[in-house]
C-alpha cells in the first residue's frame, strides 16, 4: 500500500476542496492517506475581521497541521496552494523553507512530487506557482508527477487547477472529477516506485 501525503494552504476553502478530493481519489486506489494543512502565518483578528478568511478557518480548524515528518512517512506527496501574483503562499512557503535538514539527509529524494493550485482568474498564476512549486522537488531529488492530458477532461498538464473568481464560486463537479483523478493516478505511480 502506498502512503499518500496531502499538504496544502488554503485561505477560503477552494484549495481544500481540491485536496480533499486527491486524498479521496488516493485512498479509493487502496493508499494510506494524511491531509495536512500548513500552518497559518495570517494574524488572527484580521482572520476574524474577513467573512471568507473567517469562513475558510472554520472549514479546517479540525486538521491536523503539516509536519516534517509527514513528507518522511509518505511515498508519495501533493503539494497545493492559491496562487499569490503567480507564486505559492507564504504559508506553504514557509513550510517547505523548514525541510532543510531532510534536504541535507536526501531524505527526500526519489519520493513523488505533485502539486495543485487554485487563482481567481484564468491564467492568474496556475502554471507559474506549479512551476515554481517543483524547484522544491528538484532541489531534494524528488521524481514530479505531472496531471498531463491522460484525464479524460484536462485542461493543465501541470496539475489540478481551479478558478475561484470572487472567492464566492464553489469548487465545481469536473475540478473534484479532475483532482480525485489525480489523486488515484499518484497513488498508482507512488505505489509502482515504492515497490509495494
Amino acid at each position: 500500500m502506498a502512503k499518500i501525503a496531502v499538504i496544502y494552504y488554503s485561505a477560503y476553502g477552494h484549495t481544500f476542496d481540491l485536496a480533499k478530493a486527491i486524498e479521496k481519489g488516493a485512498k479509493e486506489a487502496g493508499a494510506e492517506t494524511r491531509l495536512r494543512k500548513v500552518r497559518e502565518l495570517v494574524p488572527e483578528e484580521t482572520i476574524k475581521s474577513n467573512k471568507g478568511l473567517s469562513y475558510g478557518s472554520g472549514l479546517q480548524k479540525d486538521l491536523q497541521e503539516a509536519a516534517l515528518e509527514d513528507l518522511l512517512w509518505a511515498d508519495g506527496i501533493a503539494f497545493g496552494t492559491p496562487t499569490r501574483f503567480g507564486n505559492t503562499t507564504a504559508q506553504l512557503r514557509n513550510f517547505l523553507d523548514q525541510t532543510g535538514p531532510l534536504w541535507a539527509k536526501g531524505a527526500l529524494a526519489g519520493k513523488v512530487a505533485s502539486f495543485f493550485t487554485s487563482a481567481s482568474t484564468p491564467h492568474g498564476g496556475h502554471e507559474t506557482t506549479i512551476l515554481t512549486l517543483s524547484t522544491f522537488a528538484y532541489h531534494h531529488g524528488m521524481l514530479i508527477m505531472p496531471m498531463g492530458y491522460t484525464i479524460s477532461g484536462s485542461v493543465d498538464p501541470y496539475g489540478p487547477t481551479y478558478v475561484s473568481g470572487d472567492g464566492s464560486k464553489p469548487v465545481g463537479e469536473e475540478e473534484k472529477r479532475l483532482a480525485y483523478e489525480f489523486g488515484k493516478g499518484l497513488a498508482k505511480v507512488a505505489q509502482r516506485l515504492a515497490g509495494k
